[in-house]
């Protein structure tokens, strides 16, 4: 689907970005622009500036940058054309979209409303209602406050066949796709949730896309009748594979931790709350699989397993090594300590949850270290037993350097030549990927560029931020070979060309987005030298670096220089021009030779 180019640029105009980013970000005026912390990295001093007028914005320290959509989308981690519809919803603009795109955003929208309407419902039930009161004397019973229940937006299904429905008063279709409810045999609606403590399950916008139920334990201590949780059925607004409960309230601190913390549960994630973690997640009765890791892989680059240590131990392994692979992560695994889970734990010892969460190990370590912590390490035979299934854990994964760390490991807790222990983790190796030992290769680093001249890189950049800020000073007065560096010569003829900064952008983004950071982030920079100068100092540095050029050739090439008699007159007369480019009556002049000169000897060299 797609959002047609007038309808993105009415959007972008139409908003006001400094109070979008205000709303994350404390923004403090200075001159023409704001500045303050950087919502994307923690810092203390602040590097984030905003442009008002061109609707941008730049961190000088982890260089994020962009427009409106572009901070939509990094904050509430949507594509492109979501990222517009809700700047357009925010500024009360008309968008037009393609049929498709319009059909299912208009089959949507009717679920959306009615899911946030019953979770408000339920809320207000659950602090208000006297039929609650068990509800609440239970969750009081968990160690959770008004502020959890209110930060979690928990709410109470009554024990009544339609009371929602009733409230509701929406279409059977409605009912049934939103996963609230369906039509009983007898043709009428009937609620999905009854007698259930209700856990809201949100998407990363905030917006609620299913239901939780938790049915309170029985008053007398017996069995709970049924199963203890129930979900909301999959739909057009719900997949599990797609969804982690909390996401919407942990992400803020998992993207300025770049750690999250994935439970199985949602009193788990409410427990790593309670605890002073609010990074957690949970799967929502499902396996944690491929999608869920596409998705976390958007918000953090560890992921700490916070299972009990059975769980954890048979996550499988060849898809934790894939998804570490495939996603650029790190999985880790929380050793919580035998029976406990996240939300006991949090109760009982808090200060243990969050010790167990920051000394996560990596999950192969995790995975050896069980071995060899369960195994008679007393004996040859037991120590024998404990190399071979430790060693069958290292040879599934699929980097080579890694084995040999944890064999190296092995062998010193079991007294084993690591050579042996080598031999036979070949042996696993090719059992178990066919014969391959693959090498995960390194990531790539990351490009260094050349070093620019300090003389030559700053003039640039105050000739572009004048051409940014102030080009009226300069526009009849600038070159592009003037601009020695080509990244910034490149910005140059982007700007000349183009009309106005984001014409600019919108031509280089695809096919230089060094060129295209470059401009955001002098977008966002004053000028602070006189323009006059800044001419000069250019003019000055380009002579200088053709007249080395010539005096080279001269030098170097006598004999196939036929005019070096006029080569020579020529380079005391640039001399004599760069001498004068200071001097207030004559400056201006030398300045005009030295740029006439500068085409001349361009052309010629083509």
């Amino acid at each position: 689907m797609a959002i047609p180019d007038e309808d993105v640029a009415r959007v972008r105009a139409a908003t006001d970005i400094v109070a979008l980013i205000g709303e994350h970000a404390a923004l403090k005026r200075q001159g023409r622009r704001w500045v303050g912390l950087c919502p994307f990295h923690q810092e203390k001093t602040p590097s984030f500036s905003v442009n008002a007028e061109e609707g941008l914005f730049y961190c000088f320290g982890c260089q994020k940058s962009g427009d409106a959509i572009t901070f939509v989308r990094e904050v509430e981690h949507v594509d492109f054309v979501e990222a517009v519809r809700r700047l357009a919803d925010r500024a009360g603009v008309t968008i037009t979209e393609d049929l498709a795109g319009s059909a299912e955003r208009r089959r949507r929208a009717p679920l959306l409303a009615a899911l946030a309407e019953a979770v408000d419902w339920y809320h207000q039930r659950l602090l208000q209602a006297p039929d609650a009161g068990p509800a609440r004397d239970y969750l009081r019973s968990r160690g959770y406050d008004g502020q959890i229940v209110r930060t979690f937006r928990l709410g109470w299904a009554p024990d009544d066949w339609d009371a929602l429905a009733r409230h509701l008063h929406v279409p059977d279709a409605v009912l049934c796709d939103s996963g609230l409810g369906f039509v009983n045999r007898r043709g009428r609606q009937q609620d999905a949730f009854r007698a259930r403590i209700i856990f809201p399950i949100f998407d990363p916008s905030d917006r609620p896309i299913a239901l939780g139920g938790r049915i309170l334990p029985p008053a007398d201590g017996g069995p709970t009748p049924g199963p203890k949780y129930k979900n909301s059925q999959e739909g057009p607004v719900y997949a599990k594979r797609r969804t982690l409960y909390g996401l919407n309230f942990a992400k803020r601190d998992v993207i300025a931790s770049g750690e999250v913390v994935v439970c199985e549960g949602y009193t788990d994630v409410i427990g790593c709350f309670q605890a002073g973690m609010p990074r957690a997640v949970a799967t929502c009765g499902t396996a944690l699989g491929e999608e869920h890791f596409r998705l976390l892989s958007n918000f953090a680059r560890r992921v700490v397993l916070a299972y009990d240590a059975d769980a954890a131990g048979q996550a499988g392994a060849n898809r934790v090594y894939e998804w570490e692979r495939h996603h650029s992560v790190d999985v880790a695994v929380a050793a919580l300590p035998a029976g406990s889970d996240p939300a006991e734990l949090a109760r009982r010892d808090p200060e243990a949850l969050r010790a167990a969460v920051a000394d996560a190990r990596p999950f192969l370590r995790f995975r050896v270290e069980r071995v060899l912590a369960t195994a008679d390490l007393r004996s040859a035979e037991g120590r024998a037993r404990a190399a071979e299934e430790a060693v069958a854990a290292v040879a599934e994964h699929p980097n080579e350097l890694v084995r040999d760390q944890y064999l190296m490991l092995v062998a010193d807790r079991c007294r084993l030549d690591p050579d042996r222990l080598r031999s036979l983790a070949r042996r696993g190796a090719g059992r178990g990927r066919g014969g391959a030992d693959p090498v995960r290769p390194p990531a790539p680093a990351p490009p260094t560029g050349r070093r620019r001249p300090v003389e030559s890189w700053r003039p640039g950049l105050e000739a572009l931020r004048l051409a940014l800020h102030r080009p009226e000073l300069v526009a009849s007065r600038l070159e592009p070979l003037l601009f020695g560096d080509p990244v910034q010569r490149a910005a140059f003829e982007a700007l000349a060309e183009a009309d106005g900064l984001h014409e600019a952008l919108a031509t280089v983004d695809a096919t230089a987005p060094d060129v295209a950071d470059l401009l955001r982030r002098l977008a966002v920079e004053e000028p602070t030298d006189d323009a006059d100068a800044v001419v000069v100092q250019l003019v000055r540095i380009a002579s200088r670096q053709v007249l080395r050029r010539l005096e080279t050739d001269a030098r170097t090439h006598p004999d196939a220089l036929p005019q070096l008699a006029e080569l020579a007159a020529e380079i005391a007369q640039t001399r004599a021009d760069l001498a004068l480019l200071d001097d207030p009556s004559a400056g201006a002049a030398a300045a005009e030779r030295l740029l006439a000169w500068l085409f001349r000897r361009g052309e010629e060299s083509e």
